[in-house]
């Protein structure tokens, strides 16, 4: 397993003071993001509901595209999300959400991966059942909490983490070798978003943008031939970084469409 580490600078900080002469009233942390210094810790104040009529994970058929993996990867602690789907981007990014109910809600709340999109009731989050009950402190907590439905939130986002796993390509079903091909990216890793991909031939290196079709499925008509290496673009859109990720494994030339392939590495950042 190669781990490719992709080095990011730290983030701009400030002293809440600072902000404390410019009249902002201010809680939480001694330093925090510029872009956050009036959150609790960089917690973002908002609400969230869960699937109702879902089985204890999520769904399956997700707006991300991720199919049953969508429904079960990260334990099923999983979730649809409104503004943060961003028309797909968000897809597979990871957010701590922790519930505020100091009588039913435990510190740490969940860690929840973005695989469909959905609202209700002014939320940002519609977590799976097991997702919501998990920010409970125990099981009884868990049981209000559901009868509850809609609570208070606090998240942020945060990496990413799937140790024994790397970067994996999913070829849907709907793919056809040699004429047209479709995939997701399983296991995204880190806290960067995946803003483009490059299909590219091993043989002579020419490389082609591919498109998003929706959530987090890539396309293109006519694949070259051959092997294929699938090129990711990770980027921090507050640092304003970019990298190109270049797998250490290429998807042989006779692909099949639901087949998956593992790239060969992960991504720290």
């Amino acid at each position: 397993m190669n781990v490719v580490k992709v080095g990011i600078e730290d983030s701009t900080l400030v002293k809440l003071s600072d902000f404390e002469k410019e009249g902002f009233d201010l809680v939480g942390s001694e330093e925090c993001g510029v872009e956050k210094v009036v959150l609790d810790d960089c917690f973002i104040h908002s609400r969230a509901a869960y699937y109702p009529n879902s089985e204890e994970h999520g769904t399956d058929v997700g707006a991300c595209g991720f199919g049953s993996f969508g429904a079960t990867v990260n334990g099923g602690d999983v979730s649809a999300a409104s503004s943060l789907y961003r028309n797909g981007v968000g897809c597979g990014a990871c957010y701590q959400v922790r519930c505020t109910n100091s009588a039913y809600c435990s510190e740490n709340g969940v860690t929840a991966v973005i695989t469909d999109q959905g609202s209700s009731d002014n939320t940002d989050f519609i977590l799976s059942k097991h997702a919501f009950s998990r920010m409970a402190q125990t099981t009884d907590a868990a049981a209000s909490l559901l009868a509850l439905g809609v609570v208070d939130i606090q998240y942020r986002r945060v990496a990413c983490s799937y140790p024994s796993k790397n970067i994996t390509f999913k070829i849907d079903e709907s793919s056809n070798n040699p004429y047209y091909l479709a995939f997701v990216i399983w296991y995204q890793q880190g806290k960067r978003d995946i803003t483009a991909v490059q299909l590219c031939e091993t043989q002579n290196f020419v490389c082609k943008l591919l498109d998003r079709s929706h959530g987090a499925v890539w396309t293109t008509t006519s694949p070259p031939s051959g092997p294929l290496s699938i090129r990711m673009l990770f980027s921090d859109e507050e640092e304003g970084e970019e990298t190109w990720v270049v797998p250490v494994n290429n998807i042989p030339g006779d692909w099949k469409g639901g087949e998956t392939y593992d790239s060969g590495v992960q991504v720290n950042q």
